[in-house]
């Protein structure tokens, strides 16, 4: 076996890539009909959705969601799997995709751990941004959790519709029954000023401990939208148990993709402690805790990331900018006092 061919869950990359498959349903007029409405009236935002489900999709021998595919719809699966074809065939480091599913995997890891934790039993967990996101109906440890989606309406309305029309083909509902104790969808806008009292209408209760979850979402704000929200969570920490598990940009990485990105934070571990939460972990794609045996290649480019200083905004090697994604979990309980329980920071 080459150095290239990792096997992850069994599966070697070469023949969890060979054929792109589509599920019947992604067939069916109707939800190619969806598909093709997303395609002419979503902005770059919304998609960024279906791109999401479709690295889920195709990253299957890591992540287990049977849902994704027909979530993601066959414009974005077919892109994807193109350039992960072309990763394979230039025997690229790092392939198209993993930066997702590594992204995914962390999620779901430090949520799971801290509803497992004494303070997350029986927790509500708050997805904002929710987009195409299948949490409720893969992760059973969200059995005693009232699990809220928050996302712009025509996104929610179109994934509560593919979802039923795959819970109407299928003849195994299995994995289209939600595992969490509760699953409400609130159509709100998280750049405007109501969508927490949405929320609360919806029945969140503020004085419960709360998992907030904020993946691929914090970047495509501007700096004010992005600010407001993150300290709406931070004073949570002065009610109840609060958990914020959060993706950050660094400022280099909002060159990418035409400046679709906005908000940054070279230090999100400073940040974090500076509006509220009392302690910080941070990883980068590579770490340890966010590796999950899809980077085995010592020279891609996330571990040479890695062995830089976090200063740095260009590799002294060849003048790329240092484009870096932070995965951070942060916290803060009333009984906490900051001044006695500093941040604790992993880099």
């Amino acid at each position: 076996m080459s150095d290239k061919e990792v096997v992850v869950n069994g599966l070697s990359e070469d023949q969890a890539w060979q054929e792109l498959k589509f599920p019947e349903l992604l067939n069916s007029d109707a939800v190619r009909e969806i598909h093709a409405t997303i395609e002419k009236e979503w902005d770059f935002l919304q998609r960024s959705a279906c791109q999401t489900a479709a690295g889920r999709a195709l990253w299957k021998h890591a992540i287990h969601d049977p849902l994704a595919d027909v979530l993601a719809g066959e414009t974005y699966l077919r892109n994807l799997h193109e350039k992960i074809k072309k990763d394979i065939l230039n025997n690229a480091r790092e392939t198209s995709g993993v930066i997702l599913a590594v992204r995914t995997l962390w999620f779901d890891s430090r949520l799971e751990d801290a509803l497992n934790s004494i303070d997350g039993r029986q927790a509500q967990v708050v997805l904002l941004g929710a987009g195409m996101d299948t949490r409720a109906y893969r992760l059973s440890c969200l059995k005693d959790s009232d699990v809220f989606e928050v996302d712009f309406p025509q996104v929610l309305d179109v994934k509560t519709t593919i979802l039923q029309a795959a819970k109407d083909s299928s003849n195994d509902c299995q994995h289209i029954m939600s595992k969490a104790k509760s699953l409400t969808r609130v159509a709100a806008d998280i750049r405007e000023s109501d969508w927490l009292e949405k929320l609360e209408i919806a029945g969140y209760l503020p004085q419960k401990n709360t998992v907030w979850i904020l993946e691929g979402i914090l970047y495509y704000l501007t700096q004010s939208h992005a600010m407001q929200v993150l300290r709406i969570l931070a004073n949570k920490c002065a009610l109840t148990h609060t958990v914020l598990l959060a993706d950050f940009m660094n400022k280099p990485s909002t060159t990418l993709s035409n400046s679709a990105f906005q908000f940054y934070s070279d230090w999100p571990d400073q940040l974090l402690p500076s509006i509220g939460f009392n302690h910080v972990k941070l990883s980068q794609i590579g770490d340890p805790d966010a590796h999950f045996g899809l980077l085995n290649d010592p020279l891609n480019l996330f571990n040479k990331l890695r062995s830089l200083p976090r200063s740095l905004q260009t590799n002294p090697d060849d003048g790329t900018p240092c484009c870096r994604l932070y995965l951070v979990e942060a916290s803060g309980s009333p009984d906490q006092n900051a001044s006695n329980n500093g941040p604790i920071t992993q880099t």
